[in-house]
């Protein structure tokens, strides 16, 4: 498949879930793929060194910055987008095939990566994951005590422009219980009558 052919017109629909930094955007993932491992999630190439524990072809595909630049210009990666650094990006073909196999597709990114998916593929589906209020979400990254003051500013920074783009995506879902809300992203995913938006 060239890398600038999407998925057909009967593949399954790719669904997008994003939301400022601390929202709980990975605990939702792993509580969806716990109870549902039918749910394909998308794993990124990425520029960094491995942390400890992680492997390649699992948390992430690790890659050089001259591998990379390759893969943009090639046009197989679905979206990229740089962050403290280094960059992360989706595989195109990886996600193209488990569509067109009518296989349930997540992709857990940034607003820059959705706004490039919405671009590249329209009938995708942007859920928005917003926090239950601005004061949970800084209690959220501040009480983490894992990064310096400077860095909380700057994702506090960063999730104010994010909330703000919250009317650019099809679904809004409130992450005040992880439970509740894997019961309303799986249903947007799996029920055929939401394929159309709004």
């Amino acid at each position: 498949m060239s890398a600038l052919v999407g998925p057909s017109a009967d593949a399954a629909r790719l669904t997008v879930l994003s939301g400022p930094s601390g929202v709980g955007k990975s605990t939702v993932v792993r509580e969806i793929r716990r109870h549902h491992p039918e749910v394909w999630l998308s794993v990124s190439v990425a520029t960094r060194a491995p942390r400890v524990g992680e492997r390649d072809g699992v948390e992430y595909f690790f890659v050089s910055d001259a591998e990379f630049d390759r893969l943009v210009a090639d046009g197989d990666l679905l979206e990229w987008a740089e962050f403290a650094g280094n960059r992360y990006g989706t595989p195109r073909s990886a996600v193209f095939s488990r569509l067109e196999s009518q296989q349930p597709v997540l992709l857990e990114i940034d607003l820059q990566g959705a706004r490039q998916v919405r671009r590249s593929m329209p009938d995708a589906l942007l859920v928005f994951l917003r926090p239950p209020s601005w004061e949970e979400l800084v209690r959220r990254l501040t009480g983490r005590g894992t990064e310096a003051p400077e860095v909380v500013e700057r994702r506090l920074r960063a999730a104010r422009e994010e909330l703000a783009a919250e009317e650019e995506f099809d679904v809004t879902l409130v992450n005040s219980s992880v439970q509740d809300v894997c019961g309303e992203l799986l249903a947007w995913m799996m029920d055929p009558n939401s394929q159309d938006r709004g």
